[in-house]
């Protein structure tokens, strides 16, 4: 299918992929959805809850949804991973992004952390996923990461059928780079080589995703995730199957999905 104004559209697998000119446009449509779910989530549950992901790739939905008239004193904030050993004030902390870019914003019903530098990861993993799973999950805002991860599910980790909710994990170096490479640590060897992270199976579980994918150096994860096998080696791969998962491109980051593009185009 096309949409108006010159925005494209076409399904793959169950998800519904939105390509838009701008990483602005990109950010406003995927606020929008999220918006609207949360309503709904709370018009039938009277709460709703929605796991945030973070990272610069997320803050054209994030800066846009806070935006949004909602009654957020219905909704209740999870996030999906952080660095093992560090604290909720380090600088490149998701705890600290989240609480500054969301918490702190909207001022949420509660806001539940992940914490990185509990004493007892285990019993603090069983703790994240007693929340996680003591109601449904209404929506989880999934990236993309430049080695086809979602969460901190890298490649050598993901597990589609993981028996887990929340695990500790290894990352890999692409994943390590890409930390660094966004600013948020100084050089790869300051980047921890642990961090929590709710699973694949664990996101999975979610009743809806959306997926803001921006910007030219996530087009191959991108290509990988929609035109590749369903595999672990993408772990994004993994939208293709969910029911109702919806995908939000830039021209940048949808570059190299001209096939796609171009029979969506013929289909329309």
């Amino acid at each position: 299918m096309s949409h108006q104004d010159g925005v494209q559209g076409f399904q793959c697998g169950s998800a519904r992929i939105h390509i838009y000119p701008t990483t602005e446009a990109l950010g406003a449509a995927a606020a929008a959805r999220a918006a609207s779910l949360i309503r709904s989530a709370i018009e039938k549950h009277q709460r709703a809850r929605v796991i945030v992901a973070t990272g610069n790739s997320q803050l054209p939905l994030v800066n846009a949804l806070v935006q949004q008239k909602l009654d957020w004193k219905a909704v209740e904030i999870f996030h999906m991973d952080e660095y093992a050993g560090m604290s909720a004030d380090h600088p490149a902390s998701f705890r600290r992004w989240i609480r500054m870019r969301v918490e702190e914003k909207v001022h949420p019903r509660k806001t539940n952390y992940l914490a990185g530098d509990a004493a007892d990861l285990d019993a603090e993993m069983m703790r994240y996923t007693a929340l996680l799973r003591a109601a449904p999950i209404d929506l989880a805002f999934v990236g993309f990461g430049e080695n086809g991860h979602i969460a901190f599910n890298d490649p050598h980790v993901a597990n589609f059928n993981d028996p887990a909710t929340v695990k500790l994990i290894t990352l890999d170096e692409a994943s390590r780079k890409q930390q660094a490479g966004e600013g948020h640590f100084k050089d790869l060897e300051s980047v921890p080589r642990k961090a929590l992270t709710v699973t694949c199976s664990g996101l999975f579980r979610s009743e809806s995703w959306v997926c803001c994918v921006p910007e030219l150096r996530k087009a191959q994860a991108v290509r990988n995730a929609l035109e590749g096998p369903v595999s672990e080696s993408c772990p994004a791969s993994l939208v293709r199957r969910h029911p109702n998962a919806d995908v939000y491109l830039d021209a940048d980051s949808a570059s190299l999905l001209h096939a796609a593009v171009g029979e969506a185009v013929n289909r329309s």
